[in-house]
């Protein structure tokens, strides 16, 4: 195994062979990018998703057909690194497409384009790494080697580490911005306003404060408008949110609807409820308070406090002790 390594290395570090693997590496690293931008920008001309667009708001449902062929087409395109990349699970591809609907990426080639940009990176990573080296002689092969795949790594492991950030960031403003939508919509529907009327007014009042729920809400309002079922907008709400509390309003008022209940009435019933839940999570963490101050006080405070308490009895005794 160390021969082979040996040979790999002389063979990468040599000049000629480093200026042929960076060409090459920058070639792809085109290559790639030229793809993703011509995916993403036939996908924005295409006439037929524009006007889709345009009269509902959001993109047609895409049939599983259409999801499978182009679960074929990215290792196509991507080649040998697709399996390196693209995970051979579905349920792995589920969850990506979900964190990806989560923050945001709602387009029909937001997979391709993440793992895309995943190809990208590890590539353009591993070329500058590569590059970079060059001004380092006194590296051995050994580290240069470890350099460039530690950049390969960050290169594929890097978007996914921004894609959970980005998700759990528009989450979180989206749980920001919920009390006050649910005390609107519960205002609005008891003024005499319908579901999708106050669901419009809400999406227009919060549009400032909580633009992320704000788009949200006009989404539903408008598939509701499209002709989509009330019930399918609202769990399509709830599936694009990611929140616990957004799915059970959903139910509530999928519930009410199909009893013949009043919506207003619902709506009154979870607010409170949820106002409850809130109080009590705010007690849980100011009784956890107690607990996550002991580490500051140990580490911080006392070594301070005994210091200044005690330290210059120390020096006292330590200069007592020199003069025996």
């Amino acid at each position: 195994m160390e021969a082979v390594l040996n040979t790999v290395a002389n063979w990468v570090l040599s000049p000629d062979n480093q200026q042929l693997l960076f060409l090459l590496m920058v070639g792809g690293t085109i290559a790639l990018l030229a793809m993703g931008l011509s995916s993403i920008f036939m996908g924005a001309t295409n006439p037929i998703k524009k006007r889709m667009g345009v009269a509902t708001g959001v993109r047609a449902e895409e049939d599983s057909t259409e999801v499978g062929r182009r679960l074929v087409d990215i290792p196509t395109i991507m080649g040998p690194i697709s399996e390196w990349l693209i995970p051979s699970s579905e349920v792995e591809l589920n969850d990506t497409t979900r964190k990806l609907t989560y923050a945001g990426f709602r387009a029909p080639n937001a997979l391709e384009t993440f793992y895309g940009i995943k190809a990208i990176a590890t590539i353009a990573f591993a070329a500058l790494a590569l590059f970079g080296t060059r001004f380092m002689p006194d590296l051995s092969t050994t580290k240069v080697l470890w350099i460039v795949l530690g950049a390969a790594a960050a290169g594929i492991f890097g978007p996914g580490m921004i894609l959970d950030k980005l998700s759990a960031m528009r989450i979180k403003k989206l749980r920001d911005g919920f009390p006050d939508a649910l005390d609107l919509l519960v205002v609005c529907v008891e003024s005499g306003l319908g579901l999708a009327a106050a669901i419009q007014r809400v999406s227009v009042e919060i549009g400032v404060s909580h633009s992320e729920l704000a788009t949200e809400l006009a989404l539903v309002n408008a598939e509701m408008r499209a002709g989509v079922d009330r019930a399918k907008a609202l769990r399509n709400f709830a599936d694009r949110s990611g929140l616990d509390d957004i799915r059970g309003l959903v139910s509530m008022l999928i519930q009410a609807m199909r009893f013949g209940t009043s919506i207003a009435e619902t709506l009154r019933v979870y607010s409170e409820e949820f106002r409850d839940r809130r109080m009590q999570k705010a007690e849980e963490e100011a009784a956890k308070i107690g607990t996550k101050l002991v580490f500051p006080l140990i580490f911080c405070l006392f070594p301070s406090f005994f210091t200044v308490a005690i330290g210059p009895a120390v020096i006292g005794f330590i200069e007592v002790f020199r003069q025996l």
